[in-house]
């Protein structure tokens, strides 16, 4: 390539047109838009970085006396980069140059939804002088082409972003491979809670739960799907709560006054209004917004359930279930939170340091935030992954990401029989 950097800087120059495709084929607002091109971008400067520091030049340590050991990381050959329709671009674009930045080939498949948003990317990746060969695009149905690009025997590795389900597809097609075990670095979906107690500020609280809970119309695996408010305060910030949706605007993503965009197809809104049907027979409505005539648009929903059990799997859109819980029942809270077994963002609001502890001590999460959004992981800023039902572990924009699509190699050297120190000899 011209240079490691050279994507980055295409990105940037195509970043206007490449916001109005995510907002007509994604239904992506403009500035969630604007953001996901900035990561994008941030993604490919970020693994340029890690692959000088890494790839560029062989690690020395230094062994027993008398011994030196070399560390080569390799690319393991042709990895599968599956990606998801909500992130289409930056997604996209950082499992592409995580895999190549470690040496790899890549075979992409976008998600059915959003083949126009990766083919404009692949395009760029070309244009500035990626080996065509290096990198290719595989559209089309997941069941058939994903499927058979897991089972190819020349395959080196997966990376894939999507839903558990799939996740589970994926993990049992590459156990039953003939041939070398291949590294499997996924990010799935996630069942995040937040944990408020009653010194945190309400205006904060407020503006993190409107943006995690219905920011991308709910169409992030990090998004807030359960609220844990406190027995005191509940009603003052449900009656808060409301009065923000209120002022959200839903509609057309290309309109900058626009929150909240529309669903991304047909099947995704009739799985969303089927679970609206269970809330209204099993749980208490608190607040709605009427979705827009026309498009595939659903009306952020604020819902009381019984008990976080209640919940069994991530119900992915504008959908925020609130639970009340009073001190003593804390701990149970936060283990019903912990026994769903996902594992992806946790939030807590509290201007008490051993509350924050206390739920993280109870919760497994890749990613906690405090007194902050559960939403919008920084590259190079703040490592992103998840673990249990959400994922295999760190899987974007951390110190260890390419390692995740390299092998390591080490050459181990006995100075001695070349020369080295003769009293050696004698030991």
């Amino acid at each position: 390539m011209k240079s490691r950097r050279s994507v980055a800087d295409a990105l940037e120059k195509e970043a206007p047109a490449l916001i109005a495709l995510l907002a007509r084929e994604a239904g992506r607002t403009l500035s969630d838009g604007s953001a996901e091109a900035r990561e994008a971008v941030g993604f490919c400067r970020y693994y340029a970085t890690l692959a000088e520091q890494h790839f560029a030049a062989p690690d020395v340590l230094a062994g027993p006396v008398g011994e030196n050991n070399t560390i080569v990381l390799h690319g393991r050959g042709v990895s599968a980069c599956i990606s998801p329709w909500n992130f289409p671009l930056s997604i996209f674009t950082g499992q592409i140059a995580a895999a190549l930045a470690a040496g790899n080939a890549v075979v992409a498949k976008p998600a059915e939804p959003t083949p126009l948003i990766a083919t404009n990317a692949v395009r760029l990746f070309h244009q500035a002088g990626l080996d065509p060969d290096l990198l290719a695009l595989t559209p089309g149905d997941g069941g058939v082409v994903g499927a058979g690009l897991v089972a190819h025997e020349l395959l080196a590795g997966v990376a894939f972003t999507g839903g558990t389900e799939t996740a589970w597809a994926i993990n049992r097609a590459l156990a039953a491979r003939k041939g070398p075990i291949v590294p499997f670095v996924a990010e799935t979906g996630g069942l995040n809670a937040m944990f408020v107690d009653t010194t945190a500020l309400r205006e904060r609280v407020l503006d993190d739960v409107l943006l995690s809970a219905f920011g991308s119309a709910g169409q992030r695996c990090s998004a807030l799907r359960i609220l844990a408010l406190p027995e005191d305060t509940a009603d003052m910030l449900i009656e808060g709560l409301c009065g923000a949706m209120d002022a959200l605007v839903i509609g057309d993503p290309a309109d900058p006054s626009t929150d909240v965009g529309p669903i991304i197809d047909v099947p995704a809104l009739a799985a969303l209004q089927k679970h609206l049907l269970c809330l209204e027979r099993e749980a208490k409505s608190l607040h709605a917004l009427p979705s827009p005539p026309g498009g595939v648009f659903f009306g952020p929903e604020l819902a009381e359930i019984p008990s976080i059990t209640f919940l069994d799997r991530e119900v992915f859109g504008p959908i925020l279930h609130v639970v009340r819980c009073a001190p003593a029942d804390l701990p149970k809270a936060a283990q019903d939170v912990a026994s769903l077994r996902y594992g992806l963002t946790l939030g807590v609001h509290s201007r008490i340091e051993a509350f924050a502890d206390q739920i993280t001590r109870y919760i497994p999460a890749g990613n906690t935030y405090v007194n902050r959004s559960i939403i919008g992981a920084v590259v190079g800023v703040q490592p992103f992954g998840g673990e249990g039902l959400s994922g295999t572990g760190p899987t974007a924009v951390g110190p260890q990401a390419l390692t995740r699509y390299a092998v390591e190699r080490v050459i181990s050297v006995n100075t001695t029989a070349q020369g080295g120190d003769p009293a050696l000899l004698n030991l």
